[in-house]
Order: structure tokens, then C-alpha cells, then sequence
């Protein structure tokens, strides 16, 4: 009973922490990345697929994305995609090559972003304090039911407190690390 409602909690919280780092990583910086266009969608031949089904993608530092596309059938419908996406780029096409330049970020943006990623950021802290809210309750009543004594009551409490800071510092770490991205230049 003792390490279920620990592997319970583990089990819940991790899938949390991978949703805000892949959060993070759709979030567009100064910083270019293959994971900002690798997912959009693109209409091709009445199928949905995305663009690294239909080329491969590089960066080209500081600001560039380059797409190569396989098929040259499929150039113009990934750089309308592109254009389409939320990303708000402009893509040049050349052959079966898109490029895509990233502007600087405005100042406005930066802040703008450093706000989302901190309201992101609490809203799994959120999530992750009601996890651990969950299992005191079944740690309660597992002690109420005379399973535990007081002494492993307090001692699971603190086990759970543990895991609960081990992954908010976790979060910490990942949010200072992506506001630091947002905010070079």
C-alpha cells in the first residue's frame, strides 16, 4: 500500500512534466528549432500530414529553418501551411527548398511569452498540488481504515512531500531555463 500511492503519484505526475516541456518546445524564441514547423499540418493530396512526413528539416543558425521537401508536388502546399500556422513567418521557396527566416522577437513579445510560460508553468503547478492533495486524501484514509499506523502516515506525507518538491524545482529549473531562451537576443 505504502509505494502504490508513491508509484501512483510518479505515475500521474511525469505525464504532466512531459506536456509542459512539450509546451515549452511549440513556443517560438529567438532561438530557431525543427520542432516549431515539424507538426503543422499540412493538406496533401486530401490527406493530413505533417512536415517532416514530407521533408527533412534543418536549422541554420542564428535564424533560419530549412525545410527540404521530397516531393516537389508538395512545396507549395507545406509553405502555405506554414504561412498558415501561428508561427506568423513567411516562407520562401526555392526548388524544393523552403526557407523560413525568423524575425528578432519585439520586446512586447518577449514579455508577452514570458507570461505565457509562466501562466503554463502554474497551471501544472496547480495540477501537480492537487496530485499530491489526492494522495494525503487516500493516505487518510488508508490510516483511518487502521491499515497504517500514525507513524507511516506521517512518514508517507513527507515521502509525497519530497516527490512534490523534487518535481516543482523540476519546473522551476525548466521555466528559468525557457524565460532565459525567450529573452536572449
Amino acid at each position: 500500500m505504502n509505494d502504490e500511492v508513491l508509484k501512483d503519484l510518479e505515475n500521474r505526475i511525469r505525464p504532466l512534466f512531459g506536456a509542459l516541456k512539450q509546451e515549452f518546445i511549440t513556443l517560438r524564441t529567438n532561438r530557431p528549432s525543427p520542432k516549431l514547423v515539424e507538426d503543422i499540418k499540412v493538406d496533401y493530396f486530401d490527406q493530413k500530414l505533417t512536415v517532416k512526413q514530407l521533408g527533412s528539416i534543418s536549422v541554420v543558425p542564428p535564424r533560419e529553418i530549412n525545410i527540404q521537401v521530397w516531393d516537389k508536388n508538395a512545396v507549395a502546399p507545406v509553405a502555405k501551411a506554414i504561412e498558415a500556422s501561428s508561427l506568423g513567418v513567411s516562407a520562401n521557396i526555392d526548388g524544393n527548398l523552403i526557407r523560413i527566416n525568423l524575425p528578432t522577437l519585439t520586446d512586447e513579445r518577449r514579455q508577452e511569452l514570458t507570461r505565457l510560460v509562466k501562466s503554463v508553468t502554474e497551471q501544472t503547478k496547480i495540477k501537480v498540488r492537487n496530485l499530491r492533495d489526492d494522495a494525503n486524501k487516500k493516505i487518510e484514509q488508508t490510516f483511518k481504515d487502521k491499515k497504517i499506523s500514525e507513524d507511516q502516515k506521517f512518514k508517507l506525507k513527507k515521502q509525497i512531500q519530497d516527490a512534490i518538491d523534487k518535481i516543482n524545482k523540476e519546473i522551476e529549473n525548466l521555466l528559468e531555463a525557457k524565460t532565459k531562451e525567450i529573452n536572449e537576443q
